[in-house]
Order: structure tokens, then sequence, then C-alpha cells
């Protein structure tokens, strides 16, 4: 069975300036995907208008409710888009979603 992979696109809104006082708790939620094994890398968009996430191993019901309790989607610093994948053809390193 083939494993659907998903990319987040968090892209800063007009509350943005408030991204500092909730920095803290968006790198624990940061941590818990990557410990959970769901997130596969976060980083930042360049050249700055927000961040990503690529994940697996979760339905796209459970990612949203995992991206919706990110304190910077939950205070309106970003808003989420989810992007869900099919792999057709992909690289041996990415081979485990086959």
């Amino acid at each position: 069975m083939r494993e659907h992979m998903f990319v987040v696109l968090l892209r800063f809104s007009d509350n943005s300036g408030a991204a500092g006082q909730h920095m803290a708790g968006h790198q624990e939620w940061i941590k818990r995907g990557t410990d959970d094994g769901v997130f596969l890398l976060v980083g930042s968009i360049q050249p700055g208008p927000g961040g990503a996430v690529i994940a697996h191993g979760t339905s796209r019901e459970e990612l949203r409710k995992r991206v919706d309790a990110d304190p910077f989607v939950a205070e309106g610093v970003v808003t989420a888009e989810i992007i869900e994948i099919a792999p057709g053809t992909v690289d041996e390193r990415l081979g485990f979603l086959l």
C-alpha cells in the first residue's frame, strides 16, 4: 500500500508580528511532529514568507488536527495549506512511500 505524502505550507498572515510571542510553542509543535516521526522536513520558505513541512505516516484528518494545534496556526500568525501527494515515481531514497 502506498503512503501519501503531505506538504504543509505555513504562510505568514497579517498577524505575523505576533510570531515572537508564540515561537516557543511553535518550536515545541515542530519537535513533537519530528519526534512522532510524522514530520520528515521542516524549514523556511525562501525568501521568508513562511514555512513548510513535509509529512507522512498520517492521514489528512490527523494531519489537519496536528496543524491546527500549532500555536502559529491557532493564533493566526500563519495560514496553513495542506497539499496531499500520492507518490507514483520516487527516487530510491523515498522508497518507503511505495
